[in-house]
């Protein structure tokens, strides 16, 4: 046996050694079952290539053989996959995308195994130590330099683009050497050991170097930038970083994980047992306590939630604490995950709150019955303003505050209205006779007979002195008559007594009346005030008329037709 086939033994043992030497010493991840599966895929041809110099037997030998480039050809997709993970470009590959990867190597992979008609490989000298390779053979090399052209494309794009990390971009050119070791190598094999085999020796092993100088390359990238690690590692600051604290618990309640937030309220670690109805006994709980035992026990695939207060240097901590169960794939509850989230700054921040909350409430009281007494206070400074202090009548300033705009309604609308004039008959001589005190009570005593005697729709006013205007609204001719009627004989049947009970005094009114109820030629006044004083001196003139005839009747006025 040529001594140089121990090369091929020797380099499988290295690159068996090199897949050991990575399983022992990294974490296994998605990556990982890549490599290894690449890894694996490149210690077969070596170990083939040696097996083959052990047995005479053809088909043992058919067998070696084929193994070794059944390898060879999922190697290319092995090596491609390896790169896409390595470039980060994992995550946009779809699991159709990752199956459709693998059909170029297992057709290639077929063909060699069928060999149809030796296509693939020949037997030299009766065994396939000494072999001649057929067209398939061109196919799978074909087959493999795709590959390589792909995972070529895949890092030269990694490099160029400004959105590949730094770290990765290092990655992708110590990769991209291992590829050219193994280009290089392959070429000479296939130049020495199979175009030029007819005038040259064979070298044997030539493949084997370049596969383990370029796996040499991959482990090299694995451990000095931990691709394997390092997402391993990042979750171990995350969980060390996050301000809450956490506990991993596996199905029996014993701790598997503790970060280093949770040590700094518990003195719990990891191979402890937690036991949650003991640690609810030793702290204060706030919220449905047996609710959230109930489902931590029962372990229902449900967030639960509970407050609890732990006491310690003097101090109380408020935490919100989070259980919820781990599940595998067959949402089998593994375990249970417990967070910690201290919410004493929020707590002491809401009791503040509550606190200038009351305290605002109280002033907001005492402002409103200030404001109370304010609005009160200007109710009776407008009643004073408004009202005649006497009679409690309105006087004449609300009067004309009112009919300013309720007449021009009136007009626009075309709704009827009337006014009412009225002065008491022979009230100086009330005041001559019996005093200003009487002329008083006289004034007093008129108003509530007046009063009375009109709809809660009228609006009653002192004119002035003896005199009195009443508003009538939607009110016409006829119908103010019989109100100014009714308000006279009230007025005349209404007995004032004086001197201490011994003596009454009757008093009778006259009355203007003026109605507006023809708007054939109304038309909107543009002076409004100027317009009042027109209606004032037409009711004015009808109490006047009333007087000259007598008194102690009632006379209608007339308005100048083209004032309305």
């Amino acid at each position: 046996m040529n001594p140089l086939v121990w090369y091929d033994l020797l380099l499988f043992v290295l690159l068996f050694g090199v897949g050991v030497y990575v399983f022992v010493t990294a974490r296994i991840t998605n990556l990982h079952k890549v490599y290894f599966l690449f890894h694996g895929l490149m210690i077969l041809w070596p170990f083939c290539q040696f097996a083959i110099t052990l047995t005479d037997d053809p088909g043992l030998q058919l067998f070696y053989v084929t193994l070794s480039f059944v390898a060879v050809s999922l190697l290319g997709s092995g090596w491609l996959l390896l790169t896409i993970f390595i470039t980060g470009y994992a995550e946009r590959l779809s699991t159709k995308g990752a199956c459709l990867l693998f059909v170029p190597a297992l057709i290639g992979a077929v063909g060699v195994v069928a060999n149809p008609w030796h296509e693939f490989v020949i037997p030299l000298e009766g065994g396939y130590i000494e072999r001649a390779y057929g067209p398939w053979f061109w196919v799978v090399m074909a087959i493999l330099v795709s590959y390589f052209l792909a995972s070529l494309v895949i890092l030269f794009r990694a490099l160029s683009s400004s959105k590949t990390p730094t770290m990765i971009k290092n990655q992708v050119r110590i990769t991209l050497r291992g590829i050219l070791v193994l280009a290089v190598f392959a070429t000479i094999d296939a130049i020495l050991n199979v175009i030029l085999s007819p005038w040259l020796p064979i070298i044997p092993g030539m493949t084997s170097l370049g596969i383990f100088l370029s796996d040499l390359f991959f482990v090299y990238v694995i451990k000095r930038y931990n691709v394997f690690d390092l997402v391993s590692i990042a979750h171990e600051d995350v969980i060390n970083t996050i301000p809450y604290g956490i506990l991993v618990l596996d199905e029996n309640e014993i701790i598997v994980e503790a970060n280093k937030a949770s040590r700094s309220f518990m003195d719990m670690h990891v191979g402890d047992s937690f036991d949650m109805e003991a640690f609810l006994c030793g702290v204060r709980v706030e919220g449905n306590y047996q609710k959230f035992l109930y489902e931590y026990r029962s372990k229902k695939i449900v967030l639960s939630q509970l407050e609890v207060i732990v006491e310690g240097n003097n101090q109380a901590h408020h935490f919100i604490m989070q259980s919820s169960p781990i599940v595998d794939s067959m949402l089998v509850p593994i375990g249970h995950i417990l967070t910690f989230q201290d919410v004493s700054q929020e707590r002491y921040y809401v009791k503040e709150l509550n606190w200038q909350y009351e305290t605002l409430q109280e002033r907001n009281h005492s402002l409103d019955l200030i404001r109370q007494e304010l609005s009160e206070a200007n109710r009776k400074l407008e009643e004073l303003v408004l009202t005649d202090s006497l009679t409690q009548c309105y006087n004449r300033r609300y009067l004309t505050q009112h009919l300013n705009h309720e007449v021009i309604t009136n007009i626009q609308y075309r709704t009827p209205f009337s006014l009412l004039l009225l002065d008491i008959d022979h009230f100086k001589a009330i005041n001559d006779h019996y005093g200003h005190v009487i002329g008083d009570e006289v004034l007093v005593r008129t108003a509530e007979a007046v009063r009375q005697s009109i709809r809660s729709t009228d609006i009653l006013t002192r004119y002035g002195g003896e005199e009195f205007m009443i508003y009538l609204p939607h009110t016409e001719h006829d119908l103010a008559n019989v109100i100014a009627e009714r308000v006279r004989l009230a007025v005349e049947s209404n007995l004032v007594m004086v001197d201490h009970g011994t003596a009454q005094v009757s008093t009778t009114i006259s009355i203007g009346i003026l109605s507006i109820e023809d708007f054939a030629y109304a038309h909107v006044p543009e002076n409004a005030e100027g317009y009042l004083t027109q209606l004032f001196a037409a009711v004015d003139k009808a109490l006047y008329q009333a007087k000259q005839n007598g008194r102690n009747r009632v006379e209608f006025g007339v308005l100048e037709r083209g004032v309305v």
